[in-house]
């Protein structure tokens, strides 16, 4: 009942006129950016971090959430009708929904996928909501050998979920953890890493950090590579209103897709890749009929991108679970947000819900509108949309660089900010070019100070006794996990490898 009243007191927030336009804002530019590909929403919100510190902390983040929501759906677009998918976790519509398009049936792929999106997101927002405040009642007993665990698994899981490999990902998560050491030590007041630079005693501004790697790194990253694929944009050929035969057939789907998306969400798998992967596997073998025909031939099968579509959305919502709750970002977009949240001062946990619970009941209650927005844009206006697959790549890269470098000057107003931001964009750019994933810098930059203050904090409560570490068993079970995040996937690999060994060899035989 009480989780009720606080969602009624957030709507109230999230329906107030200004923070309407920032949802509206919110979603149209993030169907922009997951219609274009290459661009997504972890570099529009680091884009916009700059210029967002006059919108207040809350107009800003309820923006930032519309710009998630709107690219998991306008990936979809560039997937069905350009067969190139806008955003990662829009890779499995393409398979099936650019065939659609290919055989007349355009419409109804974007019509499920735009319904799926509203199904996977709005079921993702409701667990939200229901989830959230049994974790922040757990969390609240949590003490500084706890939170320095919490830190170390976001450090290490996200390292392991993002790149090719461990290695990678650690590699960039302690270039991160360097980035959050420079600067005036607050316990001794001795400048660290400065190397003599005034500007560099106050610490380096997480924005420029994300405008660097995120905006000017990526993007001559993306700028950087052939291009050989055709881009023919399809037709839109039929109806995007789906008949109740249509309906019927993707009722099951949203289900399953919706329930895969925010299980995985919460999870530090690097994004919805996984769960949107699984619904399309289980829709493929669910299918019977008509839908196995059409998965099987070149027609194109609507569960497949329904279900799939329905999963991202969800996997979304679930992905502000823990970002939340306990301050962890489990996928790029997430950490970008994180440093939303930081830009204004407010470090994202269970503290937050009690000291700020209008920020926050307001930040869900808008995801619901947010939704709203989305379905009543997308369904008859999605003719538009697909005009901006007709932007010439020189313009829209010339754009974003010019953008992120207005708001860099616009925020810091100086010429030491701008050499930074060029420093950044190159190591960014340097990190995507030898597979480096840029997420793990951008969270120890962040969490790094935090995890460092609270073993500090815990090292004078102790007496500098080290044990207060090893001996809570909440502790020791987060650092269980965060080992598991490890060598799990090591010992996935070399299974897969016996296994293929195996098989070889049997073949052979």
């Amino acid at each position: 009942m009480d989780t009720f009243l606080l969602l009624l007191d957030g709507l109230a927030v999230a329906t107030q006129p200004m923070n309407l336009v920032f949802a509206l804002i919110g979603v149209l530019l993030g169907t922009a950016v997951g219609v274009m590909p290459g661009i997504g929403p972890a570099l529009t919100v680091a884009l916009l971090l700059p210029i967002s510190l006059s919108f207040g902390a809350t107009g800003s983040l309820i923006m930032f959430a519309g710009i998630y929501y709107g690219g998991m759906y306008g990936g979809a677009i560039s997937s069905i009708l350009l067969n190139t998918p806008g955003e990662t976790a829009s890779i499995m519509t393409a398979v099936e929904g650019n065939k659609m398009a290919r055989s007349g049936r355009g419409g109804k792929a974007l019509g499920a996928a735009a319904i799926g999106s509203f199904f996977g997101g709005t079921v993702g927002t409701i667990g939200i909501a229901l989830v959230s405040p049994f974790m922040v009642s757990v969390a609240l007993s949590f003490g500084p050998a706890e939170y320095f665990a919490l830190m170390v698994l976001s450090f290490v899981t996200v390292s392991a979920a993002f790149g090719g490999s461990v290695a990678r990902g650690l590699t960039a998560l302690f270039i991160g953890l360097a980035i959050g050491l420079v600067g005036i030590d607050k316990l001794t007041g001795q400048p660290r890493l400065s190397f003599g630079v005034p500007e560099l005693r106050d610490n380096i501004s997480i924005a420029i950090v994300a405008v660097g790697l995120f905006a000017i790194g990526e993007t001559l990253y993306i700028a950087s590579k052939k291009i050989d694929v055709d881009e023919t944009v399809e037709a839109i050929k039929g109806s995007v209103w789906l008949s109740f035969q249509d309906l019927k057939r993707c009722i099951f789907p949203y289900l399953r897709g919706a329930g895969l998306g925010f299980l995985f969400g919460p999870l530090p798998t690097g994004g919805a890749e996984i769960p949107t992967f699984l619904s399309y596997s289980t829709e493929r073998k669910a299918a019977k009929g008509q839908s196995k025909a059409e998965f099987e031939g070149n027609k194109g099968a609507i569960e497949g991108v329904a279900g799939p579509e329905a999963a991202n959305n969800a996997s979304a919502a679930g992905t502000l679970i823990p970002l939340l709750t306990l301050g962890l970002p489990t996928s790029a977009t997430a950490a970008m947000m994180l440093a939303g949240f930081q830009q204004y001062g407010l470090q994202p946990g269970p503290l937050l819900f009690t000291s700020n619970p209008t920020l926050v009941w307001g930040l869900v209650a808008s995801l619901f509108i947010a939704n709203f927005m989305l379905l009543i844009l997308n369904l008859p206006f999605v003719g538009i949309w697909v005009r901006l697959l007709m932007i010439p790549r020189p313009w829209l890269y010339a754009g974003i660089l010019t953008f992120a470098t207005l708001g860099i000057v616009g925020a810091q107003g100086s010429a030491f900010a701008l050499i930074l931001l060029l420093f950044f964009g190159v190591i960014g750019f340097v990190m995507r070019r030898f597979g480096y994933p840029l997420a793990p810098v951008l969270v120890g930059a962040i969490l790094g100070p935090l995890a460092e203050e609270q073993l500090r904090r815990g090292l004078m409560i102790n007496r500098g006794d080290w044990t207060f570490l090893v001996t809570s068993p909440i502790a020791l079970t987060i650092y269980a996990i965060a080992a598991a995040a490890v060598i799990g996937p090591i010992l996935w690999r070399m299974m897969a490898r016996d296994k293929s060994k195996t098989v070889f060899a049997m073949d052979g035989d």
